[in-house]
Protein backbone atom coordinates (compact mmCIF):
# COMPACT_ATOMS: atom_id res chain seq x y z
CA UNK A 1 0.00 0.00 0.00
CA UNK A 2 1.42 3.33 -1.06
CA UNK A 3 1.15 6.10 1.47
CA UNK A 4 0.84 9.62 -0.02
CA UNK A 5 2.38 12.31 2.07
CA UNK A 6 0.93 15.77 2.29
CA UNK A 7 3.36 18.61 2.09
CA UNK A 8 2.75 22.08 3.48
CA UNK A 9 4.60 25.18 2.42
CA UNK A 10 6.74 26.21 5.31
CA UNK A 11 8.61 28.94 3.44
CA UNK A 12 7.27 32.29 4.85
CA UNK A 13 8.28 34.23 1.74
CA UNK A 14 6.35 31.91 -0.53
CA UNK A 15 3.32 32.00 1.77
CA UNK A 16 3.37 35.84 1.87
CA UNK A 17 3.61 35.94 -1.90
CA UNK A 18 0.51 33.74 -2.23
CA UNK A 19 -1.39 35.93 0.22
CA UNK A 20 -0.36 39.07 -1.68
CA UNK A 21 -1.65 37.56 -4.93
CA UNK A 22 -4.98 36.72 -3.30
CA UNK A 23 -5.29 40.24 -1.86
CA UNK A 24 -4.49 41.82 -5.24
CA UNK A 25 -7.04 39.61 -6.98
CA UNK A 26 -9.66 40.50 -4.36
CA UNK A 27 -8.94 44.22 -4.67
CA UNK A 28 -9.06 43.91 -8.44
CA UNK A 29 -12.52 42.35 -8.24
CA UNK A 30 -13.67 45.18 -5.95
CA UNK A 31 -12.36 47.84 -8.33
CA UNK A 32 -13.94 46.12 -11.31
CA UNK A 33 -17.26 45.89 -9.44
CA UNK A 34 -17.09 49.60 -8.57
CA UNK A 35 -16.35 50.49 -12.21
CA UNK A 36 -19.28 48.40 -13.44
CA UNK A 37 -21.59 50.02 -10.87
CA UNK A 38 -20.34 53.47 -11.93
CA UNK A 39 -21.02 52.70 -15.59
CA UNK A 40 -24.49 51.47 -14.67
CA UNK A 41 -25.22 54.64 -12.68
CA UNK A 42 -23.98 56.86 -15.51
CA UNK A 43 -26.15 55.02 -18.05
CA UNK A 44 -29.18 55.34 -15.74
CA UNK A 45 -28.60 59.09 -15.31
CA UNK A 46 -28.13 59.55 -19.07
CA UNK A 47 -31.42 57.73 -19.71
CA UNK A 48 -33.07 59.90 -17.09
CA UNK A 49 -31.73 63.07 -18.73
CA UNK A 50 -32.92 61.93 -22.17
CA UNK A 51 -36.35 61.24 -20.70
CA UNK A 52 -36.48 64.68 -19.09
CA UNK A 53 -35.40 66.26 -22.39
CA UNK A 54 -38.44 64.85 -24.18
CA UNK A 55 -40.86 64.85 -21.23
CA UNK A 56 -40.81 68.20 -19.44
CA UNK A 57 -40.76 68.07 -15.66
CA UNK A 58 -43.82 69.34 -13.85
CA UNK A 59 -43.37 72.89 -12.63
CA UNK A 60 -43.35 73.31 -8.86
CA UNK A 61 -45.92 75.58 -7.29
CA UNK A 62 -44.54 78.75 -5.72
CA UNK A 63 -47.72 79.65 -3.89
CA UNK A 64 -46.87 80.67 -0.30
CA UNK A 65 -43.12 80.62 -1.01
CA UNK A 66 -41.13 83.64 0.20
CA UNK A 67 -39.10 84.80 -2.79
CA UNK A 68 -36.29 87.31 -2.26
CA UNK A 69 -34.99 89.03 -5.39
CA UNK A 70 -32.09 91.48 -5.60
CA UNK A 71 -31.95 94.32 -8.10
CA UNK A 72 -35.73 94.77 -8.31
CA UNK A 73 -35.67 98.46 -9.19
CA UNK A 74 -35.72 97.76 -12.93
CA UNK A 75 -35.26 95.20 -15.68
CA UNK A 76 -35.19 91.48 -14.98
CA UNK A 77 -35.40 91.88 -11.20
CA UNK A 78 -38.51 94.05 -11.38
CA UNK A 79 -40.28 91.73 -13.81
CA UNK A 80 -39.35 88.67 -11.74
CA UNK A 81 -40.90 90.27 -8.66
CA UNK A 82 -44.14 91.06 -10.50
CA UNK A 83 -44.34 87.59 -12.05
CA UNK A 84 -43.67 85.69 -8.81
CA UNK A 85 -46.24 87.84 -7.00
CA UNK A 86 -48.80 86.97 -9.69
CA UNK A 87 -48.06 83.28 -9.06
CA UNK A 88 -49.04 83.66 -5.41
CA UNK A 89 -45.60 84.00 -3.84
CA UNK A 90 -44.70 86.50 -1.14
CA UNK A 91 -42.10 88.73 -2.76
CA UNK A 92 -39.26 90.52 -0.98
CA UNK A 93 -37.59 93.18 -3.15
CA UNK A 94 -34.05 94.39 -2.48
CA UNK A 95 -32.61 97.35 -4.33
CA UNK A 96 -30.22 100.22 -3.72
CA UNK A 97 -32.62 102.55 -5.54
CA UNK A 98 -35.36 103.03 -2.95
CA UNK A 99 -37.70 105.01 -5.21
CA UNK A 100 -37.66 102.49 -8.06
CA UNK A 101 -38.04 99.65 -5.60
CA UNK A 102 -41.18 101.24 -4.16
CA UNK A 103 -42.51 101.65 -7.71
CA UNK A 104 -42.12 97.90 -8.20
CA UNK A 105 -44.09 97.25 -5.01
CA UNK A 106 -46.81 99.70 -6.06
CA UNK A 107 -47.17 97.98 -9.41
CA UNK A 108 -47.63 94.65 -7.63
CA UNK A 109 -50.24 96.14 -5.31
CA UNK A 110 -52.09 97.66 -8.26
CA UNK A 111 -52.64 94.05 -9.41
CA UNK A 112 -54.52 93.39 -6.17
CA UNK A 113 -51.57 91.59 -4.58
CA UNK A 114 -50.40 92.71 -1.16
CA UNK A 115 -47.75 90.12 -0.27
CA UNK A 116 -44.82 92.28 -1.38
CA UNK A 117 -42.13 94.00 0.70
CA UNK A 118 -39.42 96.49 -0.26
CA UNK A 119 -36.08 96.96 1.48
CA UNK A 120 -33.27 99.31 0.56
CA UNK A 121 -29.96 97.46 0.58
CA UNK A 122 -26.53 97.71 -1.00
CA UNK A 123 -25.97 93.98 -1.47
CA UNK A 124 -22.24 94.54 -1.98
CA UNK A 125 -21.93 95.49 1.71
CA UNK A 126 -22.02 92.51 4.05
CA UNK A 127 -23.14 94.50 7.10
CA UNK A 128 -26.17 95.89 5.27
CA UNK A 129 -27.11 92.46 3.94
CA UNK A 130 -27.10 90.89 7.41
CA UNK A 131 -29.00 93.82 8.92
CA UNK A 132 -31.72 93.58 6.25
CA UNK A 133 -31.76 89.77 6.55
CA UNK A 134 -32.65 90.12 10.23
CA UNK A 135 -35.51 92.51 9.42
CA UNK A 136 -36.85 90.20 6.73
CA UNK A 137 -36.86 87.21 9.08
CA UNK A 138 -38.73 89.18 11.74
CA UNK A 139 -41.18 90.96 9.45
CA UNK A 140 -41.77 88.43 6.65
CA UNK A 141 -40.37 85.02 7.60
CA UNK A 142 -37.79 82.55 6.31
CA UNK A 143 -36.81 83.11 2.68
CA UNK A 144 -37.36 79.92 0.68
CA UNK A 145 -36.32 81.10 -2.79
CA UNK A 146 -33.34 83.44 -3.17
CA UNK A 147 -32.68 85.00 -6.58
CA UNK A 148 -29.35 86.83 -6.85
CA UNK A 149 -30.01 89.08 -9.81
CA UNK A 150 -28.32 92.44 -9.10
CA UNK A 151 -25.41 93.27 -11.37
CA UNK A 152 -23.56 96.01 -13.22
CA UNK A 153 -21.79 95.99 -16.59
CA UNK A 154 -19.46 98.86 -17.45
CA UNK A 155 -18.31 98.54 -21.07
CA UNK A 156 -14.74 99.62 -21.77
CA UNK A 157 -11.57 98.27 -23.29
CA UNK A 158 -9.85 96.43 -20.44
CA UNK A 159 -7.08 99.00 -19.86
CA UNK A 160 -9.66 101.81 -19.71
CA UNK A 161 -11.37 100.29 -16.65
CA UNK A 162 -10.50 102.16 -13.49
CA UNK A 163 -9.42 100.34 -10.34
CA UNK A 164 -12.55 101.40 -8.50
CA UNK A 165 -14.75 100.31 -11.40
CA UNK A 166 -13.25 96.81 -11.44
CA UNK A 167 -13.64 96.50 -7.68
CA UNK A 168 -17.26 97.64 -7.90
CA UNK A 169 -18.01 95.02 -10.59
CA UNK A 170 -16.78 92.24 -8.32
CA UNK A 171 -18.41 93.71 -5.22
CA UNK A 172 -21.86 93.76 -6.87
CA UNK A 173 -21.63 90.83 -9.29
CA UNK A 174 -19.73 88.33 -7.11
CA UNK A 175 -19.22 89.24 -3.46
CA UNK A 176 -22.89 90.17 -3.07
CA UNK A 177 -23.71 86.52 -3.88
CA UNK A 178 -21.42 85.42 -1.04
CA UNK A 179 -23.03 87.78 1.48
CA UNK A 180 -26.56 86.78 0.45
CA UNK A 181 -25.69 83.11 0.71
CA UNK A 182 -24.09 83.58 4.12
CA UNK A 183 -27.18 85.42 5.31
CA UNK A 184 -29.94 83.15 3.97
CA UNK A 185 -28.45 79.71 3.27
CA UNK A 186 -28.11 78.72 6.98
CA UNK A 187 -31.89 79.04 7.43
CA UNK A 188 -32.47 76.87 4.37
CA UNK A 189 -30.03 74.27 5.68
CA UNK A 190 -31.76 74.26 9.05
CA UNK A 191 -35.14 73.64 7.39
CA UNK A 192 -33.61 71.44 4.67
CA UNK A 193 -35.67 73.37 2.16
CA UNK A 194 -34.99 76.15 -0.30
CA UNK A 195 -33.85 77.17 -3.75
CA UNK A 196 -30.93 79.41 -4.77
CA UNK A 197 -31.03 81.02 -8.21
CA UNK A 198 -28.07 82.98 -9.57
CA UNK A 199 -28.13 85.16 -12.67
CA UNK A 200 -24.86 84.63 -14.49
CA UNK A 201 -24.75 85.47 -18.22
CA UNK A 202 -23.84 84.06 -21.60
CA UNK A 203 -20.71 86.08 -20.83
CA UNK A 204 -20.17 83.49 -18.08
CA UNK A 205 -19.88 80.86 -20.83
CA UNK A 206 -18.01 82.85 -23.49
CA UNK A 207 -15.54 85.64 -22.78
CA UNK A 208 -16.21 88.85 -24.69
CA UNK A 209 -14.11 91.95 -25.39
CA UNK A 210 -15.01 95.34 -23.86
CA UNK A 211 -16.56 93.67 -20.79
CA UNK A 212 -13.62 91.66 -19.43
CA UNK A 213 -14.27 92.35 -15.70
CA UNK A 214 -17.97 91.60 -16.22
CA UNK A 215 -17.16 88.29 -17.93
CA UNK A 216 -14.75 87.34 -15.16
CA UNK A 217 -17.40 88.11 -12.54
CA UNK A 218 -19.99 85.96 -14.32
CA UNK A 219 -17.53 83.07 -14.63
CA UNK A 220 -17.01 83.46 -10.88
CA UNK A 221 -20.76 83.18 -10.22
CA UNK A 222 -20.79 79.96 -12.20
CA UNK A 223 -17.91 78.56 -10.13
CA UNK A 224 -19.52 79.67 -6.88
CA UNK A 225 -22.80 77.92 -7.66
CA UNK A 226 -21.10 74.71 -8.76
CA UNK A 227 -18.86 74.71 -5.69
CA UNK A 228 -21.49 75.47 -3.04
CA UNK A 229 -23.99 72.94 -4.43
CA UNK A 230 -21.35 70.21 -4.52
CA UNK A 231 -20.12 71.05 -1.03
CA UNK A 232 -23.66 70.82 0.32
CA UNK A 233 -24.28 67.53 -1.49
CA UNK A 234 -21.17 65.93 -0.02
CA UNK A 235 -21.61 67.34 3.50
CA UNK A 236 -25.16 65.97 3.70
CA UNK A 237 -24.34 62.72 1.83
CA UNK A 238 -26.89 63.60 -0.82
CA UNK A 239 -29.73 64.24 1.65
CA UNK A 240 -30.01 67.99 1.10
CA UNK A 241 -33.27 69.13 -0.50
CA UNK A 242 -31.93 72.60 -1.32
CA UNK A 243 -31.86 73.27 -5.06
CA UNK A 244 -29.43 75.41 -7.07
CA UNK A 245 -30.05 76.97 -10.48
CA UNK A 246 -27.61 79.06 -12.53
CA UNK A 247 -29.05 81.10 -15.41
CA UNK A 248 -27.07 82.26 -18.46
CA UNK A 249 -29.13 84.90 -20.29
CA UNK A 250 -28.17 86.17 -23.74
CA UNK A 251 -28.58 89.92 -24.33
CA UNK A 252 -31.95 90.81 -22.77
CA UNK A 253 -33.76 93.87 -24.08
CA UNK A 254 -33.80 95.92 -20.87
CA UNK A 255 -31.50 98.81 -21.79
CA UNK A 256 -28.83 97.27 -19.54
CA UNK A 257 -26.62 96.67 -22.57
CA UNK A 258 -26.13 100.10 -24.15
CA UNK A 259 -24.41 99.16 -27.41
CA UNK A 260 -25.08 95.54 -28.38
CA UNK A 261 -23.31 94.18 -31.46
CA UNK A 262 -25.26 91.44 -33.26
CA UNK A 263 -24.16 90.23 -36.68
CA UNK A 264 -27.28 88.15 -37.35
CA UNK A 265 -30.16 90.01 -35.65
CA UNK A 266 -32.77 87.84 -37.37
CA UNK A 267 -31.32 84.58 -35.99
CA UNK A 268 -29.85 85.97 -32.76
CA UNK A 269 -32.09 88.87 -31.69
CA UNK A 270 -32.06 90.33 -28.21
CA UNK A 271 -34.31 88.38 -25.87
CA UNK A 272 -37.54 90.21 -24.93
CA UNK A 273 -37.73 90.88 -21.21
CA UNK A 274 -41.00 89.00 -20.71
CA UNK A 275 -39.66 85.92 -22.49
CA UNK A 276 -36.40 85.93 -20.52
CA UNK A 277 -38.26 86.10 -17.20
CA UNK A 278 -40.58 83.27 -18.27
CA UNK A 279 -37.54 81.09 -18.97
CA UNK A 280 -35.90 81.96 -15.65
CA UNK A 281 -39.00 81.13 -13.62
CA UNK A 282 -39.58 77.93 -15.57
CA UNK A 283 -35.98 76.84 -14.91
CA UNK A 284 -36.42 77.45 -11.19
CA UNK A 285 -39.77 75.68 -11.00
CA UNK A 286 -38.38 72.66 -12.87
CA UNK A 287 -35.22 72.48 -10.71
CA UNK A 288 -32.79 72.88 -13.62
CA UNK A 289 -29.20 73.12 -12.37
CA UNK A 290 -28.15 75.25 -15.35
CA UNK A 291 -30.15 76.95 -18.04
CA UNK A 292 -29.28 79.39 -20.80
CA UNK A 293 -31.72 81.84 -22.35
CA UNK A 294 -32.27 80.86 -25.15
CA UNK A 295 -31.48 77.22 -24.30
CA UNK A 296 -29.30 76.55 -27.36
CA UNK A 297 -26.40 78.58 -25.94
CA UNK A 298 -25.40 75.76 -23.62
CA UNK A 299 -25.18 73.37 -26.58
CA UNK A 300 -23.10 75.88 -28.53
CA UNK A 301 -20.84 76.27 -25.50
CA UNK A 302 -20.37 72.48 -25.21
CA UNK A 303 -19.41 72.20 -28.89
CA UNK A 304 -17.09 75.20 -28.80
CA UNK A 305 -15.08 73.84 -25.85
CA UNK A 306 -14.04 70.70 -27.74
CA UNK A 307 -12.85 72.60 -30.83
CA UNK A 308 -9.19 73.47 -31.45
CA UNK A 309 -8.39 77.06 -30.50
CA UNK A 310 -8.04 78.22 -34.10
CA UNK A 311 -11.40 76.68 -35.04
CA UNK A 312 -12.94 78.28 -31.97
CA UNK A 313 -11.65 81.69 -33.07
CA UNK A 314 -13.12 81.17 -36.54
CA UNK A 315 -16.51 80.31 -35.07
CA UNK A 316 -16.41 83.33 -32.73
CA UNK A 317 -15.53 85.61 -35.65
CA UNK A 318 -18.44 84.19 -37.64
CA UNK A 319 -21.02 84.56 -34.85
CA UNK A 320 -19.62 87.99 -33.93
CA UNK A 321 -21.85 89.12 -31.08
CA UNK A 322 -20.98 91.21 -28.07
CA UNK A 323 -21.02 94.82 -26.93
CA UNK A 324 -19.26 97.93 -28.10
CA UNK A 325 -17.17 99.97 -25.70
CA UNK A 326 -18.76 103.11 -24.26
CA UNK A 327 -17.16 106.35 -25.39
Amino acid sequence: MTVRKKYRTTDPARRNKCQAIIVKAYNGVLVLTDILLLILKILCHICGSVYKFFVSAEEKKVFDEIVLITGTGHGIGKELAIRYASLGATVVCLSLNEQRNEETIEKIKMMGLNAAYAYKCDVSKREEVFEVAGKIKREVGDVTILINNAGIMPCHVFLDHTTEEIKRVFDVNVLAHFWMLQAFLPGMIENNYGHIVALSSVAGLFSLPNVVPYCASKFAVRGLMEGISEELRLSTKGKSLIKFTTIYPYIVDTGFCKKPRIKFPYFMPMVPLQLAVSHIIRAQRRDYREYSVPSFWQSIHAVMRILPYEALCSLIDFIDFGVEADN
